[in-house]
């Protein structure tokens, strides 16, 4: 990153009026959340099961929530860091229109962003769901049972619980697809946070704004699927956690 661009970053955020926030991985790992598709990323080092495994076998149940044990803690534990607090300062302003995040620690809720203001496409470790009746319960006591018993907990209708994240094979929310894109129409600026932009259709929000006439950002450490593209206005290398929130605070001197 150079000083110039640094410099063009904080002139695209002060002249913005409606900024369009996208996170991925680059952001969570600041606050000691490891990168999923990173080198030693879950992706890699696991089978994930499925979602439809998830429905149709005990087995492949029982093996879901031995994986979601595992991390449990990080996610209970993790607390926001600059970067997730830069966004709430743009919001005090005026200048958010949404944030749209891939990841699923619920820290933009937890850093203090207005629910309305939030699009979590990948789901949240926040909240265990029922897959029957929609049900939400807080996660701490399922997990807590589970790794007692053994046994995946079962809503009180008989339907199974899971965290209320999107499982590999498991479509997106379409409710939250299209106020994401909603939202890419209406932007003015496009910021993409510690994201690869591999993984669609989460990675054509950010772009949908640019196609759409919005400046698109791109801030993150090492290559994205997007840095090629015509539609990119300003590319920063580097972590976000330190970039992004220091030219916010420059922006709104």
């Amino acid at each position: 990153m150079t000083e110039n661009s640094f410099k063009q970053l904080v002139g695209y955020i002060r002249e913005a009026e409606k900024i369009l926030v996208f996170t991925g991985a680059g952001v969570s790992t600041g606050s000691g959340i490891p990168d999923f598709r990173g080198p030693q990323g879950i992706w890699k080092t696991r089978t994930p099961v499925y979602y439809q495994d998830f429905m149709n076998s005990e087995e492949q149940r029982i093996k879901y929530w031995e994986q979601k044990l595992e991390g449990w803690e990080k996610y209970r534990d993790a607390v926001p860091n600059e970067a997730h607090r830069a966004v709430v300062r743009l919001e005090k302003t005026g200048k958010l229109l949404m944030v749209v995040t891939q990841n699923i620690d619920g820290l933009h809720t937890r850093a203090g962003i207005s629910p309305s203001l939030i699009v979590e496409l990948h789901g949240t470790m926040s909240a265990v769901e029922c897959q029957s009746c929609g049900r939400r319960i807080e996660p701490a006591s399922c997990f807590a049972k589970f790794n007692k018993t053994r046994k995946p907990p079962v809503c009180s209708c008989g339907g199974y619980l899971k965290p209320a994240t999107i499982s590999f094979g498991q479509n997106l929310r379409e409710s939250d697809l299209k106020k994401a894109f909603d939202a890419a129409s209406r932007a003015d600026l496009a910021i993409s946070l510690g994201s690869t932009l591999s993984v669609t259709p989460a990675a054509n929000v950010p772009l949908q704004a640019a196609l759409n006439g919005a400046r698109y950002v791109i801030i993150n450490r090492g290559r994205t699927e997007h840095d090629d593209l015509p539609e990119v206005s300003l590319r920063l290398n580097g972590d976000v956690c330190e970039i992004f929130p220091s030219a916010v605070d420059e922006a709104l001197e």
